[in-house]
């Protein structure tokens, strides 16, 4: 078989994504590879189709026993044989597994980095041929990721050992320039072939919001959101708890998620919210990597997280089968008082020295003002985000809060200068709030004690709001007139830009949304229409018909709903009605294994709906699927 006969057969696709085919070609010719992808653009195949075709085995390191599970239940269901290797397996189980592997059983094996230093696995890996090392989220591998992984460290000195180098293969869905530079130079890829397909995940809607009531907020979009897959973050357990104690209340079906749960409570509310039984799951980042499910509607960030790559992996989990999906930040200024502490109390890596410690702790803070400032900008979302990943000026995009606004724009020069002319007076000995307060004529006991009364800066801005200032001075650090210390202080700084301001050679303009009636009531989603929009009444009908049939099969056979079809493939059924078996094969997402195991239970349902009668369940044309 060729690789397109194999991603119809199993898989059932009648065509590759975008860079999927240059990257299965190039590992077929025996490349090394490093795609970087974003979420939901089909990495998986990219490697899955090659194993099946390369005469020897395909080992993928991957982190968690969940992302493990849920790829080798998948590919099960598809009919290919996979296993996993690690520490959720008793050794007797492990030991068999290795046998039938020995004996040609399994093409594909998912493994934890940690097993690749036991010597039972090194000597099986020595007796069979390993064609590739697959390593997935490889962005682990770099001490300048957000998941730095030292165990990943391992996988260099595993395939040292092995009798034959095998071809290596990476992949990962967020890598600054500096991560993917590690990814080449720590895992030795021989000139590989490097794919950046692009970070936009174009279905995603993504704001920010800043709320005068997080919790009003929340409770009134998940109510407005009844029935649809979310997950709600927040940046510490005691938040999770207050969170999920409010949609309890609320009598919103919710599941929690965080490391001070027991292992049991955690994996049971991780199953009732992969198998649709509750819809809420509200969770610290213990929570997701390698979750797999693909009808998540939203992800709410109750607090603002630590970096970009963490926003965008976490907000990334949201509509990965493609369809509209929203990504809503709620921020307050609180949120970076406990992303600092988060920073600074963090767990050490003993192996570091005190030089390696303080360049992680700057890159920390960096990557914290980075995230904070994308709460505050004015400017388009979607192009912050893929400026920040490399990707260069990209324009609006018209599918944001930010391009939903409008906004009007402010001379703020002689109110900088101010700024600017206060800094100065204080030695540029105080951060924002009290700098803030000073210029607004704050009368709080912490300035009373600092004496602050006395300087000429004192309420020179006195008919601003004290917002306004912190606004006014926002707006001077992200065009890098002011800086901050890199510390808990945050120090305000000039910068050489600065005294430009001062003399009124460089204007500064403060974009500030007009406030309407919309903006009051939250999140607008003005967003291109999910694919189940295309169904009229009767395709919906049927689409819930579906669903349950895909429902029960799931509960039969002990497995996520998605995992049998996904609500792309149901909808495509909705619009071609498959009677057949050719059919069935012609609706995207089925392929012959899951239309033996399945295909016959849906064709009866689709049957006994129409009473065998074609008719149009669909809007238009239905080519827009």
């Amino acid at each position: 078989m060729n690789p397109r006969e194999v991603l119809k057969k199993y898989f059932g696709y009648d065509s590759f994504r975008e860079g999927q085919k240059l990257l299965i070609d190039s590992i077929l010719s025996g490349r090394d590879v490093l795609g970087i992808m974003p979420t939901g653009a089909g990495k998986s195949i990219c490697y899955q189709v090659p194993a099946l075709l390369l005469s020897g085995i395909t080992l993928v390191v991957s982190p968690l026993i969940s992302l493990m599970k849920d790829q080798v239940y998948a590919l099960n269901q598809a009919g290919i044989h996979a296993a996993y290797i690690n520490s959720s397996l008793t050794e007797n189980q492990i030991w068999k597994a290795l046998k039938l592997a020995r004996q040609g059983q399994y093409k594909i094996i998912y493994v934890a980095p940690e097993r690749l230093e036991t010597e039972g696995f090194l000597n099986f890996a020595r007796q069979v041929k390993i064609s590739m090392v697959t390593v997935d989220e490889a962005h682990c591998i770099s001490q300048w990721g957000q998941d730095f992984r030292p165990s990943y460290l391992k996988i260099v000195q595993f395939i040292r050992q092995l009798p034959n180098r095998p071809i290596v293969s990476a992949f990962t869905a967020t890598a600054t320039t500096l991560v993917k530079e590690d990814i080449l130079c720590v895992l030795g890829l021989l000139n590989p072939q490097v794919l950046v397909t692009g970070f936009d995940r174009k279905n995603l809607f993504f704001a920010v919001e800043k709320p005068k009531s997080k919790d009003r907020y929340l409770m009134d979009y998940v109510k407005k959101h009844s029935g649809e897959s979310g997950i709600i973050y927040c940046a510490t357990r005691k938040n999770v708890e207050k969170v999920y104690e409010l949609l309890k209340k609320e009598s919103v079906p919710a599941a929690k998620y965080h490391a001070g749960l027991s292992n049991e409570e955690r994996k049971e509310n991780q199953e009732d919210f992969i198998y649709d039984r509750t819809p809420v799951m509200v969770s610290t980042n213990a929570f997701g990597m390698g979750i797999d499910k693909s009808n998540v509607r939203y992800v709410i960030h109750y607090n603002m997280p630590q970096s970009m790559e963490n926003y965008y992996q976490e907000a990334g989990r949201a509509g990965r089968d493609g369809e509209p999906s929203w990504c809503v930040l709620l921020y307050s200024p609180q949120d970076v008082v406990i992303s600092r502490f988060l920073i600074e109390n963090k767990e050490q890596n003993p192996e570091y020295g005190p030089g390696e410690l303080e360049a992680i702790r700057e890159q920390d803070e960096r990557r914290l003002g980075t995230m904070h400032y994308y709460c505050l900008t004015a400017g388009c979302l979607r192009e912050y985000i893929l400026r920040y990943f490399g990707e260069g000026k990209t324009g609006a995009c018209s599918h944001c809060s930010n391009c939903e606004k409008e906004f009007e724009e402010l001379d703020v020069s002689r109110e900088a200068s101010c700024v600017v002319d206060c800094i100065r007076e204080c030695r540029q000995r105080y951060g924002i709030n009290v700098i803030a307060g000073i210029l607004s004529g704050s009368n709080t006991a912490k300035l009373r004690e600092y004496q602050v009364q006395r300087l000429v800066s004192y309420g020179v801005l006195k008919e601003l709001t004290e917002a306004r200032v912190k606004e006014i001075i926002q707006c001077m650090m992200m065009e890098e007139i002011l800086t901050a210390t890199r510390d808990k202080y945050a120090l305000l700084r000039l910068t050489e830009k600065a005294q430009a301001v001062y003399k009124g050679e460089l204007p500064v303009i403060l974009r500030v949304p007009k406030v309407s009636q919309q903006d009051q009531k939250g999140t607008k989603q003005k967003s291109k229409n999910r694919r189940s929009d295309v169904l009229n009444s009767k395709g919906l009908d049927l689409f819930d018909e579906l669903r349950k049939v895909r429902f029960a099969l799931a509960k039969e056979e002990g497995v996520p709903p998605y995992i049998i079809f996904s609500d792309k493939t149901l909808v495509d059924m909705c619009v071609k009605l498959p009677f057949s078996r050719e059919e069935m094969l012609g609706v995207t997402g089925v392929g012959e294994h899951k239309y033996e195991k399945y295909g016959l239970r849906f064709q009866e349902a689709v049957r006994a709906y129409t009473g065998g009668r074609k008719e149009k369940y669909y809007f238009g044309d239905g080519e827009s699927l």
